[in-house]
């Protein structure tokens, strides 16, 4: 008996999940800049960039933990 997986990475991922998956791809080839317009270097930084941008799209993000 098949189980159905929670996760599907088919043509039906969210909005969030698509601008993540671009910033981060950005990040990795060294195109990702900062609203500044230098280049990203720090991983925790694209992460950051690319929650922000999903948030701006409308998608639904978990939301920023305060310190």
């Amino acid at each position: 008996m098949a189980t159905k997986s929670s996760h599907s990475h088919s043509s039906s991922s969210s909005k969030g999940e698509r601008k993540i998956h671009k910033v981060m791809k950005e990040h990795k080839s060294g195109t990702l800049k900062s609203g500044s317009g230098k280049k990203v270097q720090s991983r925790k930084q694209a992460v950051a960039i690319a929650l922000s941008e999903a948030r701006k799209s409308g998608a639904k993000v978990p939301k920023k933990k305060s310190s």
